[in-house]
């Protein structure tokens, strides 16, 4: 497919205040290449001088591709006429590389006052711009271009916020030319081709799909795009995990920096920490020395945070979890999940949870947690876990998510017991690896087994599997072909939707 197209050109000609204005709109799709790119429009009018518009993007329809738009206007003076009619090219540059639109070797033709016409072998163009949903947005503008021939009589918005559990119908509008309604009642506006318009009432959905019906002479015609509808949603939660190695990393002040740099450049949301130091000041603690404090001053704008300690850490440190979230933290609460709570043994281990409540999402109860390996108490720690996980459920609470080091690698023993209750799923593996974790176990095929002994991993974000989310993607981070290494962990970053 051509990395740049032509999707229309509008080429009018008013006389506001009884001076003739020409005004000119190229509006184009383009692979989106790189971040770094120029995009122009070469044209000339009847005078044939060759002129370059710089086109300015305007929105992303879907994932890889990028709507732009030049305009431009021109007054007729006694010095200068209008353009005319035009010729005109597109022409993208990226990467190095130049791509071209220019109807193969023949340009594209304008004429003047022709309206809006729609690129060769496009009859009809959604044009509504962008995926995301803005934030407080609550209704969705759509715009079609459907060319005249057509002569649609009724163009309607099948649409859902639900997965099409529930349909809605919105029906258009289209244009009509204001000024001749007496004697051009049925002539569009702009009369190379019709634009119908509609607005989606959203509310506070998290996501919209839809498809749009145009009904024409007797019959149904259909876009949902290629069979994928149309979809515009909010930003995905992101939910980023990482044990911080408690302080015993070379060059560890720079790490902590290039880890609140991480979480602003990705636009984290949510953050659980694990090995979590201060210095242990006769047990006393200090919070200025606080790695997840420390980290947070350092984001672009500080989140909320809870953090608590559970034990003395390499001799000289208080040791703990934390939560960091971009929204407020609700009712948090810190528990031993260990037999012992004495603070001079690494084998006692808390945890720390509070409720976040996502905008467009819902209430979330998210768990930070660091426990044992699993011949040093892994399995009563989480079972302890997991019933308090439980009694913090209620019909509110739309996913509980238990995330952090669980010291247990992926296939083994303990991890078994976390996912053959089949009550918690490994997010990681749902997303990267989809259908492996029922081949293994539920269906319990040795064939399958394998797959996960060079897995191994031990930081896990387990969901319960009746929640109201789904991952959509997981990534390690801190690794070298991102951010560098901060921590003998890795990291974890994760997005989640609604399901």
């Amino acid at each position: 497919m051509d990395k740049i197209r032509l999707l229309y050109v509008e080429n009018v000609i008013n006389r506001k205040k009884r001076v003739p204005r020409q005004e000119l709109t190229f509006f184009l799709a383009l692979d989106n290449l790189d971040y770094d790119k120029k995009v122009d429009i070469l044209w000339a009018g009847e005078d044939g001088v060759w002129r370059t518009l710089a086109a300015l993007y305007v929105g992303t329809p879907e994932p890889g591709q990028e709507y732009w738009q030049a305009r431009t206007g021109f007054r007729r003076t006694g010095k200068r006429p209008l353009p005319g009619n035009i010729r005109f090219c597109l022409r993208y540059e990226s990467r190095g590389q130049v791509f071209w639109d220019n109807n193969h070797g023949r340009n594209h033709v304008s004429e003047a006052d022709s309206g809006i016409r729609l690129a060769p072998g496009l009859t009809l163009l959604n044009s509504t711009h962008n995926m995301r949903l803005h934030e407080h947005q609550q209704s969705v503008p759509v715009t079609v271009i459907i060319d005249s021939s057509i002569q649609a009589e009724k163009v309607t918005v099948h649409w859902t916020t639900d997965n099409w559990r529930r349909i809605r119908k919105t029906s258009c509008r289209t244009q009509r030319n204001d000024a001749n309604k007496q004697t051009q009642a049925h002539k569009p506006f702009h009369h190379g081709a019709e634009i119908w318009k509609g607005r989606l009432q959203v509310g506070r959905a998290f996501r919209l799909q839809y498809s749009i019906c145009y009904e024409s002479r007797g019959r149904e015609l259909w876009d949902n795009n290629n069979g994928r509808n149309y979809a515009a949603s909010h930003e995905p939660l992101k939910i980023l995990i990482l044990n911080l190695h408690c302080y015993q990393e070379d060059h560890q002040d720079e790490k902590f920096s290039r880890i609140a740099k991480a979480i602003t450049e990705r636009a984290v949301d949510i953050v659980c920490l694990q090995e979590v130091a201060e210095l242990w000041n006769n047990g006393q603690g200090d919070w200025n020395s606080n790695a997840a404090r420390i980290i947070n001053e350092r984001l672009a704008t500080s989140f909320h945070l809870v953090t608590d300690w559970s034990h003395l850490g390499f001799d000289k440190y208080r040791e703990g979890v934390a939560i960091l979230s971009r929204y407020p933290l609700l009712n948090p609460e810190s528990r031993y999940v260990s037999d012992s709570a004495d603070v001079y043994s690494i084998h006692s281990r808390k945890v720390i949870m509070a409720e976040v409540r996502v905008p467009y999402i819902g209430l979330l109860n998210v768990f930070s947690a660091h426990l044992s390996w699993w011949e040093d108490g892994f399995k009563g720690q989480f079972e302890r876990l997991s019933e308090w996980a439980k009694s913090r459920r209620n019909a509110a609470v739309k996913a509980t998510l238990l995330c952090g080091d669980f010291n247990i690698s992926a296939g083994s023993i303990g991890y078994g017991q976390v996912v053959e209750a089949n009550e918690y799923e490994d997010q990681y593996l749902a997303v990267n690896a989809r259908g492996l974790f029922e081949k293994i176990f539920k269906v319990n095929d040795a064939h399958w087994g394998h797959l996960l002994a060079d897995d191994y991993r031990i930081d896990y974000i387990f969901m319960n599997k009746a929640g109201e989310l789904q991952a959509t993607s997981a990534e390690a981070l801190f690794t070298d072909r991102d951010y560098g290494r901060v921590s003998d962990h890795c990291g974890y970053l994760m997005t989640f939707e609604p399901k």
